[in-house]
């Protein structure tokens, strides 16, 4: 019998066989990205990031660093003006509580058309922190020659002690800020707002990022949210399902995200490359900064007004902050949901952890408690991450 070209049915060809494999590998494959799709749809929709959300290690082991900084604030909001004192005018920029590094550029551009009428010539400034460094290059755009007087230099100042995240908060009282204020407060906030981001990007150390403000309990939102909404992009008051924190109430908004650091550093070369010059001084009286030979001086010294000009409003609000190192995984902000004030914002170099805001004291000094709860209350949103 010749069985030479006989298959039986029940025995498959070696290119069935291949067939057949290849089927099953395919459904395997279809049956695993099928698990993988299923468990992608679990995350939650970002409008901001195309990853999952991750939760950072949070652990007292991890603290690399525990700094403080003090908050120049002013119930009433904070000051521009231009008083005139033997024969010198002297424009006033400062008290800006915790919105500094937001309201930066706009509250500049408020204190030098102060000095619309003057001669330009040379202009002093007071201070080399954020409001300092703003205000002398505006004035160098205006074409003054312009000399920066400060007993810390940039990466000393307060300013590099700040947060970054673009939110002018805690700058006013509602209620004893006047409503005169409260319109140059909307308007400094937008001016800086544009400002910023037309230099957003990695050599301003500026980002766009997903900000989700936690709560317990239905509270009112802050102010600049209620009243400058257009300043923020997917706002959104998001349901229980929607969000992965532990806590009954979240808000989102993407925002932009400053690297004190990197942008102070670029701010003050822009400066210098400008033409600018710095020179070290410690101003104890005001008849310190009235010996200066310039003419036009703007006082940017935060809560140094507060002795150089007698301003007795101004007072302290102590903030605390602990670092842990980066994680890249992480790319959105959270505030709120912790017993004080909390917050969790990543930036390039380390995660900040705060924090604090503590009224009318002055010292310098990290507080072992307060680093405690900070680190606990973030803990217990991220361990309880629905992830």
């Amino acid at each position: 019998m010749d069985i030479t070209n006989k298959t039986p049915k029940n025995n498959p060809t070696r290119r069935q066989v291949i067939k057949t494999l290849g089927t099953v590998g395919a459904l395997s494959s279809l049956s695993a990205c099928s698990k993988i799709s299923t468990i992608l749809n679990k995350n939650y929709e970002r409008p901001h990031s195309r990853t999952p959300f991750f939760a950072p290690r949070i652990t007292r082991d991890k603290i690399v660093r525990v700094i403080v900084g003090l908050r120049p604030y002013r119930p009433s909001g904070f000051v521009v003006k231009r008083e005139e004192y033997d024969k010198k005018n002297i424009v006033h920029n400062y008290g800006h509580g915790g919105g500094g590094i937001s309201l930066s550029w706009g509250s500049s551009a408020l204190a030098v058309h102060q000095a619309a009428g003057l001669p330009i010539n040379q202009a002093a400034v007071i201070g080399s922190g954020i409001m300092g460094l703003t205000t002398a290059r505006l004035l160098q755009d205006a074409g003054w020659d312009v000399t920066i007087y400060t007993r810390d230099i940039t990466r000393h100042s307060v300013s590099n002690v700040g947060a970054g995240q673009w939110a002018p908060t805690s700058v006013f009282e509602e209620g004893v800020a006047s409503k005169a204020f409260e319109e140059q407060y909307k308007y400094a906030s937008r001016i800086s707002h544009h400002a910023y981001q037309n230099l957003s990007g990695a050599n301003y150390g500026i980002r766009f990022l997903e900000n989700y403000y936690l709560s317990n309990n239905q509270n009112e939102e802050p102010y600049y949210l209620r009243e400058l909404p257009e300043l923020f992009s997917s706002i959104a008051n998001l349901k229980p399902h929607e969000h992965p924190f532990p806590v009954p109430f979240v808000k989102r908004t993407v925002t932009m995200m400053i690297e004190p650091a990197t942008f102070l550093r670029r701010v003050r070369d822009d400066f210098l490359l400008s033409g600018g010059h710095f020179k070290i001084r410690n101003f104890t009286h005001l008849d310190d900064i009235l010996s200066l030979k310039e003419h036009t001086i703007f006082n940017c010294t935060g809560l140094g007004s507060k002795a150089l000009f007698e301003d007795e409003e101004l007072t302290p609000v102590k903030g605390q902050l602990v670092f842990i190192p980066p994680d890249p995984a992480i790319d959105y902000l959270t505030v709120g949901g912790g017993t004080d004030v909390t917050y969790m914002f990543p930036r390039k170099g380390e995660i900040l952890l705060g924090g604090s805001g503590q009224k009318d004291d002055w010292s310098r000094n990290p507080e072992a408690e307060v680093t405690e709860r900070i680190i606990e209350d973030n803990k217990n949103i991220f361990d309880n991450l629905r992830i």
